[in-house]
C-alpha cells in the first residue's frame, strides 16, 4: 500500500492520505483476501483525533508459521515467457527478516505438456524460493543457528571470490561444498549464477542436478541436495534434516577448481566433454549428447536425450537399464543396456540377444551379439555397482509416484511437493531476540523456473 505521511509531527507515524489509486494488496497475480491483513486507518484533519478506516482489521492466520498463496493461471508472464513452467515470491518477512508469506505461480496452460515428476520437482524448486532461496535475502543479515534464541545478525554473507564470482559464505554451506568437492579452500562458498546478474540459483557448472540450479533437468537427475539445504539451515529460519539430502554425483570430489570456465574445455574432468559427440549423462540414466547451454558459458556436458531417441541396435531400454560407453559403431558412444548388481562392486550387463555377463568393477568386457548373422563386439566403461544399485533403486530422486489417473494433477504434486519438504524442514526457528532489516520483494524481483 502506497501512503503520504501527514506531515504534522503530533501525529507522526500516523497516515494522512491514501493513494488514490489504491484498491487492494497483491504479491505477484495474486490478491491477497483483506481478511488476512491488518487495519488501515488515515488521519486527513492535522492535529485531530479523527480517522478514516480505510480498510478494518483483519482476522489473520492463527498458528501459521508461514502462508503461501498457490496460483494456477495463465498469466501475463506466462504468455510472454513460454519457457517458464512457475514462478514465485516471497512477499512478507518479519522483523527478524524471515519469510512469513509467499506466492507460487503455476502457469496453467503448462500443465499438459509437462509430467507429474517434473511438476512436482518445479513445484519444491519454486518452494525453495518463497521460503528463502532468494538473491534478496542473502543480502540482509541472517541468524546463526548455532547460538538459537541468542543469535545475533552475521552481516554480509555474499562475496566476490578471486576469480569475480559471487558466492554466499556461511558456515553449513562451506563445510558441505568442501565435503562435496574433497577440498580445504576457504573460497568455496556457494556459487551463484551470474549469467548476466547474480540469480537465486546456484552456479549450473558447479551444482549442476542440485534443485536450485537455475535449469532442472530431467526429474530422475534432480536432487535435493546437502548444499541447497545447508544454505536454508544457515538462514537461521528452519531446523533442517540434513540427513534427508540426496546425493550429488556430479562434481562429487573433483577438488576446488571444479566448474571453473578455465578447467572446463581441458578435459580434466570427465564430467564435462568436448565437442559435440554422443556419451552418457553423468548419472548414467540416460544417453547423452555433448551440448552447451547460455547458463553453462561455453563448458560442455552430456545431455539427457529422450526416451527411444536413436535407439540402436543390441540396446535395451527399461527401468533396470543404463547407459555404458560401447565400441559397437566406429566412434565409442553411449548406449543403452540392461543391469543388475550380484554383490558390492560387482554387477553383470545384458545386451538385447546374449546372456548376462560379469562385468568386473573397473574394468572393461567383450559381449558377443549375434545378429543378422554378424558379431558385434561391445566394450563397456568403468561404472561401479555400488553406484548403479543407488540409481536403480532411485530412478527418481523422489519416492513418491503418481497415482494411475490423478484427478487433479496441480493439487496432488503440490501437496507431494510440500510433504517432501515438511519431512526435510524439521521445525521452523523462531529467534526472538534479534533485529533484522525486513525488506519486501518487489513485484519484478520474483525467482522463475
Amino acid at each position: 500500500m502506497q501512503i503520504n505521511g501527514n506531515k504534522q509531527t503530533f501525529y507522526s507515524p500516523r497516515c494522512g492520505r491514501a493513494n488514490k489509486n489504491y484498491r487492494r494488496e497483491t504479491c505477484l497475480d495474486v490478491t491477497i483476501p483483506d481478511d488476512h491483513l491488518a487495519g488501515c486507518d488515515i488521519y486527513p484533519e492535522a492535529d485531530s483525533h479523527k480517522r478514516t478506516v480505510l480498510r478494518p482489521e483483519g482476522a489473520g492466520v492463527p498458528d501459521t508459521d508461514f502462508l503461501l498463496y498457490l496460483h494456477v493461471q495463465a498469466t501475463d508472464k506466462c504468455r510472454a515467457e513460454p519457457s517458464v513452467l512457475a514462478y514465485a515470491v516471497h512477499c512478507q518477512t518479519d522483523s527478524h527478516g524471515r519469510p512469513v508469506a509467499g506466492v507460487v505461480v503455476i502457469c496453467r496452460d503448462r500443465l499438459t505438456g509437462a509430467t507429474y515428476s517434473h511438476q512436482t520437482t518445479t513445484v519444491i524448486h519454486e518452494l525453495f524460493h518463497a521460503l528463502g532461496f532468494s538473491k534478496d535475502l542473502f543480502t540482509i543479515s541472517v541468524l546463526d543457528p548455532a547460538v538459537g534464541a541468542d543469535c545475533s545478525p552475521r552481516g554480509k554473507v555474499t562475496h566476490s571470490d578471486r576469480s569475480g564470482h559471487m558466492r554466499i559464505y556461511t558456515p553449513s554451506i562451506i563445510s558441505a561444498l568442501q565435503k562435496h568437492l574433497v577440498s580445504s579452500d576457504p573460497q568455496l562458498g556457494g556459487p551463484l549464477e551470474n549469467l548476466v546478474l547474480v540469480s537465486s540459483h546456484w552456479e549450473s557448472r558447479v551444482l549442476q542436478g542440485s534443485i536450485m540450479s537455475a535449469v532442472l533437468g530431467d526429474p530422475s537427475t534432480v536432487r535435493i541436495d546437502p548444499v541447497t539445504l545447508a544454505a536454508l539451515q544457515d538462514t537461521g529460519w528452519y531446523t533442517v534434516d540434513l540427513s534427508r539430502a540426496q546425493s550429488l554425483v556430479w562434481g562429487d570430489g573433483e577438488g576446488a577448481m571444479f566448474g571453473s570456465l578455465s578447467t572446463c574445455q581441458d578435459n580434466s574432468s570427465s564430467f564435462f566433454c568436448t565437442g559435440s559427440g554422443r556419451g552418457c549423462h553423468f548419472l548414467h540414466l540416460h544417453k547423452g549428447e555433448c551440448q552447451t547451454d547460455q547458463f553453462l558459458e561455453g563448458c560442455r556436458v552430456y545431455k539427457p536425450l529422450q526416451n527411444g531417441v536413436h535407439e540402436l541396435s543390441g540396446e535395451i531400454f527399461g527401468f533396470d537399464s543404463r547407459c555404458f560407453l560401447s565400441s559397437l559403431s566406429p566412434s565409442v558412444e553411449g548406449r543403452c543396456y540392461r543391469h543388475r548388481c550380484t554383490g558390492p562392486n560387482r554387477y553383470q550387463i545384458q545386451v538385447s540377444g546374449s546372456e548376462w555377463v560379469d562385468c568386473p568393477a573397473g574394468g572393461n568386457i567383450q559381449c558377443y551379439v549375434f545378429l543378422d548373422d554378424n558379431i558385434y563386439v561391445i566394450l563397456t566403461s568403468l561404472f561401479l555397482c555400488s553406484e548403479i544399485s543407488t540409481s536403480a533403486h532411485d530412478g527418481t530422486w523422489s519416492p513418491l509416484r503418481p497415482p494411475t489417473d490423478p484427478p487433479v494433477p496441480t493439487a496432488l504434486c503440490f501437496t507431494a511437493a510440500a510433504c517432501l519438504l515438511a519431512a526435510l524442514m524439521v521445525s521452523c526457528r523462531k529467534c526472538r531476540s534479534c533485529m533484522f532489516r525486513t525488506r519486501t520483494v518487489a513485484p519484478d524481483q520474483q525467482d522463475h523456473l
